[in-house]
């Protein structure tokens, strides 16, 4: 296939799930796999990485406004009520470190799972299955958080913690993991889905960061075990087809982002619950073809 045309499909399969609750890990891989785009691809591999700057920075565009809000009005916020450990800010970024250092301490085993194909289906069919049952829960119960600006520290620190799960389990989805732990918690739908975005932020960009350096960088223990990838070698072309993969999940994302702060005002997040569980549940049996193992 074309190598212009492979960018193109991957941007949109990356901008569409980046930050849906359906794990975009999983989408972009067995995407690739239908392409016939060896996993283990050190330039591929790199692409996959880099492109996600497109979402990211769509939806910092996004909530630019709120972002600067949040600045602000730091660190008493809007009500005047906040302190340093509390504000929307203080909390995003506790968060992303409660996430940050399990995640790091385990990234080797978490490697090791990336192109674990039943690990991915039993991620889907798992996460579907709790953010189903959190979903239905949360419509029978009353949120006592219904914005970003009422949440607590320990409110935070859970939802750092559950966040980890992605990092760890390839195919959970750091959206999802997010956005049910928030309603476990108490927050409503919309605050939940805020809090996850603001999250997504410093998360994606530390993860693509580390990414990209191990990719171009690699450590001499990696070098002497053989595990390191092979040195990416930039050409005009390779530099083309990176551009309209970053650009293409950009404006998707754009539409997503709205779109999914719309769908889950009026209808929640079961529809996302079922299509992870049939798309885990199609893994699990029809995997192996897929990824040609």
């Amino acid at each position: 296939m074309n190598p212009y045309l492979q960018s193109v499909l991957l941007g949109i399969v990356e901008g569409l799930t980046e930050f849906l609750p359906v794990s975009s890990t999983a989408h972009l891989r067995i995407t690739e796999a239908l392409m016939k785009i060896p996993l283990d691809d050190a330039y591929w591999k790199m692409y996959t990485i880099v492109i996600q700057l497109g979402a990211i920075l769509a939806l910092c565009l996004l909530f630019l406004a709120r972002i600067v809000e949040f600045m602000r009005t730091f660190p008493k916020g809007e009500s005047g009520d906040r302190t340093w450990l509390n504000h929307p800010i203080s909390l995003t970024l506790i968060a992303f470190g409660v996430t940050s250092v399990p995640a790091l301490l385990l990234h080797k085993w978490s490697e090791k799972n990336l192109g674990s194909i039943q690990v991915m289906a039993i991620a889907l069919l798992l996460g579907g299955t709790v953010m189903w049952g959190v979903d239905v829960w949360s419509d029978r119960s009353d949120p006592n958080t219904n914005h970003v600006e009422e949440m607590t520290l320990v409110q935070a620190i859970w939802i750092g913690l559950c966040q980890t799960l992605s990092a760890i389990f390839p195919g959970t989805s750091r959206s999802m993991s997010t956005i049910a732990s928030g309603q476990l918690v108490g927050l409503d739908r919309p605050a939940a889905l805020e809090f996850s975005f603001l999250l997504s932020i410093p998360t994606m960009i530390a993860a693509t960061c580390w990414d990209l350096l191990k990719e171009l960088h690699p450590s001499k223990a990696a070098l002497a075990a053989g595990t390191a990838a092979a040195h990416v070698t930039m050409d005009p072309e390779k530099w083309i087809v990176l551009l309209i993969g970053i650009a293409v999940s950009f404006f998707v994302a754009l539409g997503v982002v709205e779109w999914f702060l719309f769908w889950v005002r009026k209808h929640g997040f079961t529809v996302f619950a079922i299509y992870r569980i049939l798309l885990g549940g199609v893994l699990l049996i029809w995997g192996a073809r897929i990824f040609g193992s």
